[in-house]
């Protein structure tokens, strides 16, 4: 008989509905009935952990696309994720892992071939800053980093980050002691700096002055091993893209970042070294290099010669050795340039 009585299921759009209203609940400060809230608050969890279900599917079921486009649709009518997003410090250590992989995959959910996820955070852009602000807290670092590297994938968002003030903060987050939450930073940054080509071309334009300073000092000087390793990867990413062309010349035309790279060239860590003789085969490679570039190279040219004699990647790379022979015969064929 029992089965005659079951209630009827709950779709998507309720279980959003549901969702917010908890969410406003459980913004308000704590009422005196603690029993009541525990029980709302244990309903929120297992509401938020339905949601990822119908995202993501779970061990029985593969995702519907209509229940995650009316899901979607719901979620962004009104401002369920700003509430999810203000509220995710209230929520136990669970729910947050759910709450981060829903607003994930929400960026990603299309609706009638628009993301709307795009739409919603272009009207919300402050959200960023919450998100952004996170890097300063330890318990919501990963958490509120994780939904911003998936929010950057829209790039009027991007930019917004990029332009804005908290950019010069990623050099400081990047060293923070606590290694998880230095690691997401570094990652975020990274996105940053190479997921949208033309967005990233005319930031650099803009800021070059004093992003490759910070660049440079902070993050290619700096006395963590791992700081510079990561530094000199991202530097010979950004410089190698085609996209970034005008910022690379400007780049290898200041004797400043070559003493930088000949440096880093020294270290004792291989992968350092190799990394560092991908940005310098640049400055090797320009064919205008302003007379104090060659003065330098020139003066440490048998330094140079004899360091990339035995110089080898740990397994065999053809497109390395080109590379190599190509900078030993441009720094071999230098002369002096009499200055004008």
């Amino acid at each position: 008989m029992k089965g005659l009585f079951k209630s009827k299921p709950r779709t998507p759009v309720d279980i959003v509905r549901q969702t917010r209203d908890l969410l406003i609940y459980a913004g308000r400060s704590p009422d005196n009935r603690e029993s009541k809230r525990e029980e709302k608050m244990a309903e929120l969890c297992k509401n938020i952990r339905e949601l990822k279900s119908i995202l993501y599917g779970n061990s029985e079921s593969e995702p519907v696309s209509e229940a995650c486009a009316q899901l979607t649709q719901e979620f962004f009518r009104e401002n369920t994720l700003r509430l999810l997003i203000t509220c995710l410090p209230k929520l136990n250590l669970e729910a947050r892992k759910d709450a981060t992989q829903v607003v994930a995959n929400l960026q990603r959910q299309q609706v009638q071939s628009r993301l709307i996820a795009s739409d919603y955070l272009e009207a919300n852009i402050d959200l960023m800053d919450i998100l952004l602000a996170g890097y300063e807290n330890t318990d919501m670092a990963l958490h509120y980093g994780a939904m911003l590297r998936e929010c950057i994938r829209h790039q009027t968002v991007a930019r917004y980050v990029l332009e804005s003030q908290h950019m010069k903060k990623f050099f400081d987050y990047i060293q923070l002691p606590n290694f998880d939450i230095a690691a997401d930073a570094a990652a975020t940054f990274k996105e940053l700096l190479t997921r949208h080509k033309s967005t990233v071309a005319e930031f650099l334009s803009k800021n070059y002055e004093w992003f490759f300073a910070d660049y440079n000092s902070k993050l290619l000087e700096s006395s963590n091993y791992i700081t510079r390793r990561q530094a000199v990867k991202l530097l010979g990413d950004i410089l190698l893209d085609r996209s970034n062309s005008a910022v690379m010349t400007r780049y290898v035309s200041s004797r400043d970042n070559l003493r930088i790279l000949m440096n880093l060239l020294r270290e004792s860590s291989k992968s350092i070294q190799i990394e560092a003789f991908h940005v310098f085969k640049l400055f090797a490679a320009n064919q205008n290099k302003p007379p104090d570039i060659v003065s330098i190279l020139v003066a440490n040219k048998s330094k140079l010669l004899r360091l990339f004699a035995d110089f080898k990647t740990d397994k065999e790379d053809e497109q390395f050795e080109a590379d190599k022979a190509q900078v030993v015969k441009e720094i071999a064929a230098l002369e002096p340039k009499d200055r004008p």
